[in-house]
């Protein structure tokens, strides 16, 4: 069992890439203050040392001599000895291996391959987290398999049953916010209010939607899913409308032109607000949202009543509720 440490400790990180000659590798680490290390590659071999107080997670990058930069994969730098091999053409796949934590990481990534089936995944994610509660690979787990859509009794079980250390490391905190997010907006309570600007730069509030069955829908004009369940929630706003049925749309977007034109290409004939600060929206980070797209179905008085319908479970929900 990989422990979380909070003195000094030396590691080092080499590595060989396979068809690179030359270049540079980039370490980013993931935290509450993130930085980033390089090393150059000489005859496809890069050495980076230094100390660390506790493992972090972080991502590894390659940049050739002409500039191109392949994406590397996650690991946990911790104290100790930590060796990568790959390949420049495949470089997502290079392996790193080394240090207690970062053999824990890839026992867990080990366990995931195969499994496709979202409910196998978080089934073991959630049998990892509790077999090693003192393991920082656990508060990653579940930042993997339970920021979307979380189920705010389970994880709230999963994340009170690690170690004090990891809950209060940085991917603990994460866990912790998701955690906020899922019990603040758990079927059963009132929605969070908020108000935001139009497309017109006009302020609409939730709170003006009262009397009608609301649904707010987390989108944006750049995110692929998101404009492939359009059509569903455009089909359910046209049958279910005139029976008192809404939408407030929020975009997750940070540029207009982009935001409006998708509006319009989509055919998106409801209300629509958006703060343009991507990822940061306010009413995004109030409702916990940690991938898109994502919604919440209000009741006349505004208590949510189910969240995160997507193909056809928007309009089989509706048909309950507006026959």
């Amino acid at each position: 069992m990989a422990l979380l440490s909070f003195t000094d400790s030396p590691y080092t990180f080499t590595g060989t890439i396979e068809g690179s000659d030359q270049g540079w590798v980039y370490v980013t680490h993931i935290g509450a203050t993130p930085k980033m290390d390089s090393a150059r590659v000489q005859k496809g071999k890069f050495a980076l040392s230094g100390t660390i107080a506790a493992p972090e997670l972080c991502v590894i990058a390659y940049a050739g001599p002409d500039g191109e930069k392949k994406n590397g994969p996650y690991f946990f730098l911790g104290a100790g000895r930590l060796t990568l091999t790959g390949r420049k053409d495949a470089f997502s796949s290079a392996v790193i291996t080394g240090t207690p934590i970062q053999e824990e990481y890839r026992r867990f990534s080990a366990g995931e391959e195969g499994l496709k089936d979202d409910g196998q995944q978080k089934r073991t994610a959630k049998a990892f987290v509790m077999a090693h509660p003192a393991s920082l690979v656990s508060a990653f787990a579940l930042l993997e398999y339970y920021s979307y859509n979380a189920d705010d009794k389970e994880l709230d079980t999963l994340y009170t049953g690690l170690d004090l250390p990891v809950r209060d490391s940085y991917l603990g905190l994460q866990v912790k916010d998701i955690l906020r997010g899922a019990k603040l907006t758990a079927v059963g309570k009132p929605a969070p209010a908020f108000t935001q600007d139009d497309v017109d730069g006009k302020p609409v509030a939730l709170s003006s939607f009262q009397g009608k069955y609301v649904l707010v829908d987390f989108w944006a004009s750049w995110c692929g899913p998101c404009r492939q369940e359009n059509p569903n929630v455009v089909k359910a706003f046209q049958q279910y409308h005139a029976k008192g049925f809404s939408i407030v749309g929020v975009s997750l977007d940070d540029q207009k032109e982009r935001w409006v034109a998708a509006i319009k290409k989509d055919g998106l004939a409801w209300t629509q607000v958006s703060d343009l600060k991507g990822w940061d929206n306010q009413i995004a980070t109030l409702y916990g949202i940690k991938g898109i797209p994502m919604n919440f179905l209000l009741d006349k008085n505004g208590n949510i009543i189910a969240k995160g319908l997507t193909g056809d479970a928007l309009e089989k929900k509706l048909a309950e509720l507006l026959p």
